[in-house]
């Protein structure tokens, strides 16, 4: 998956070939990936395999989740120059939007450690970045939440619109999904995360809370259901996120972890 990935962003870039090649002569070079802001690195694995398909080598001075400063070597490139400035483009906005994503979740995980709560990510990522957008949250410190609809059964607000029977739902959906899978319930109030608890739900998503609203789930979750995990979601930010952990719920998870993370700064430097 990451060779064809990586494949199709050259291609994206290189097109019918390269301009460059085509009126210079390659000769021996060397580069460096420097940072021009400081973040948590991501993008190793990608650049791994970069770096095999077009034949130059990486010195690591950074490797993934770890953290760097402005004006920090991260990579020392080795190759011809036509592969090092064909490869620039590509190799850049991979580091770029990994760490940057990275480095935006670092400071969440920051904000939540002393509370033990799980950071988690969302579905809301770019089309066909998924896979590489939720590589990069775990870089920074993140839980991955579910990959797609294939790997655990949420019943969202939409999905309950069109369910009458929610305990009969659930005795169906019990003998029907894999025996691995967790069934999780969205709850907007207490009333509906305490119906969501009481039908069997392994999860409840309460969405859209405040932190006072959500510590009452906490309280009666422990009192009645204490093997159920909550997990608190909706315009949850940066500012507002210790709020959260502090009633003591299991998870939150937030889309802002990817598509608000800022793209930091990094250049190439041809020696």
């Amino acid at each position: 998956m990451i060779e064809q990935f990586i494949r199709e962003v050259l291609a994206e870039d290189i097109g019918r070939g390269d301009l460059y090649a085509h009126v210079s002569t390659p000769v021996d070079a060397n580069a460096k990936i420097i940072a021009k802001s400081k973040g948590v690195f991501a993008g190793e694995v990608y650049l791994q395999e970069l770096a095999r398909l077009e034949g130059f080598t990486i010195q690591w001075h950074k490797h993934d989740g770890e953290t760097f400063t402005t004006g920090e070597v991260l990579l020392t490139l080795s190759g011809t120059s036509h592969v090092l400035l064909r490869s620039e483009r590509t190799l850049l906005n991979i580091l770029l939007h990994a760490s940057s994503i990275a480095t935006l979740t670092h400071a969440y995980i920051q904000a939540v450690a002393p509370y033990g709560t799980k950071l988690l990510d969302t579905r809301k990522t770019r089309p066909l970045l998924r896979v590489f957008e939720k590589y990069a949250t775990r870089m920074g410190g993140a839980t991955n939440h579910r990959m797609g609809l294939d790997d655990a059964l949420m019943l969202k607000d939409t999905h309950l619109k069109t369910i009458d029977d929610l305990a009969t739902f659930m005795e169906e959906a019990r003998k029907k999904i894999p025996f691995t899978a967790k069934i999780e319930i969205e709850a907007e109030d207490f009333e509906m995360a305490k119906k969501a608890m009481e039908v069997g739900a392994d999860i409840v998503m309460c969405d859209n809370m405040t932190p006072e609203q959500l510590l009452e789930v906490v309280v009666y979750k422990h009192a009645h259901h204490p093997h159920i995990l909550l997990e608190a979601s909706g315009n949850i930010s940066l500012s507002t996120i210790e709020a959260y952990a502090q009633t003591g719920v299991e998870a939150i998870s937030t889309g802002s972890l990817i598509h608000q993370a800022n793209w930091i700064d990094m250049s190439m430097k041809m020696e």
